[in-house]
């Protein structure tokens, strides 16, 4: 059985790029995250060189040497590695899906460009379709992040005849608020797609909508109460579901009253995880020491057991 006939589903961690105190990307760290993630969160399957991942601080370079880590490192341990390989260039994303290819990744995820902007839903097709046509074969998914990308084209018109232009399509990372949308693109899909929601803070509304899983920068620490969370909804446990995600919404609404971005999301994982990730790459500046401990501290009331 290939990666192609496997359905992605349940927590996917967003992963961050661990960089040395100057500023190289640090490959020493990505196996024993890759245990950790495994071991101590009971998440199976990872979203690499993504929003999470500082992909566009990285160079094409930079996110092959990465690429190929990830993926020699997740081999036997990980369910699927999904390698983002969206650019403002379309030769570089073409570039980044080959070579997903040639070191085997499980899928790729593609990124609307946010420079020169798409304004419509065939124009951005007509961008995912070329940067597939470097990777045929290879499970290709649809990133949609409107908030960031500045890119407000509604993600079903982007999907609607989507399987003619890109045979390989398997489902789409749907980082938007638009729950219409999402529920619009849920009931759209084949039943061998998934649909991945990627707002960490209300991921228990998207499941009623039928989420099969979900992508996010959270559960590379918060995996093991999320999963939890997932648990309990199968189950017909509102209760407990809802008591988990309001923690998560607790945690979230704090950190973003100290401005929550990459370097203090990175920190926090630093600090929860024992692991040594590094500082972020500029123009992303790194936590505040002050802002690090509050957060810390906020984390273990919250989701620390007695």
């Amino acid at each position: 059985m290939t990666s192609a006939d496997i359905k992605l589903k349940r927590l996917v961690a967003a992963t961050f790029t661990p960089f040395t105190a100057e500023g190289e990307i640090n490959l020493s760290v990505i196996g024993p995250y890759i245990d950790y993630l495994k071991e101590k969160q009971g998440v199976d399957s990872i979203f690499v060189n993504g929003t999470t991942g500082e992909s566009m601080s990285l160079s094409v370079a930079e996110r092959k040497t990465l690429a190929e880590e990830w993926c020699q490192k997740a081999k036997g341990k990980m369910d699927q590695v999904i390698v983002h390989v969206g650019c403002l260039s379309l030769k570089d994303s073409q570039e980044l899906a080959h070579h997903a290819k040639q070191i085997g990744a499980d899928g790729i995820a593609v990124i609307a460009p946010s420079f020169f902007k798409p304004t419509t839903s065939d124009a951005l097709k007509k961008f995912l379709g070329e940067v597939s046509s470097a990777a045929p074969n290879v499970p290709f998914y649809y990133y949609h992040m409107p908030a960031t990308t500045g890119v407000n084209v509604l993600a079903r018109d982007v999907l609607e005849g989507i399987e003619e232009l890109i045979p390989s399509f398997s489902g789409l990372k749907f980082s938007g608020s638009d729950l219409m949308d999402f529920g619009l693109c849920v009931s759209y899909i084949q039943s061998h797609c998934s649909a991945l929601y990627g707002i960490d803070e209300q991921l228990l509304a998207a499941l009623p909508f039928g989420a099969h899983g979900a992508v996010g920068s959270t559960y590379n620490y918060l995996g093991y109460h999320v999963n939890k969370l997932l648990t309990a909804f199968e189950k017909g446990d509102l209760f407990e579901a809802r008591k988990i995600q309001f923690k998560i919404q607790e945690l979230l609404s704090y950190a973003k009253k100290l401005g929550f971005d990459v370097g203090v999301n990175k920190q926090l994982m630093n600090e929860v995880s024992g692991l040594c990730l590094g500082l972020p790459r500029l123009p992303v500046m790194p936590c505040p020491q002050d802002h690090s401990l509050r957060l810390v501290k906020k984390f273990h009331s919250l989701f620390t057991e007695s």
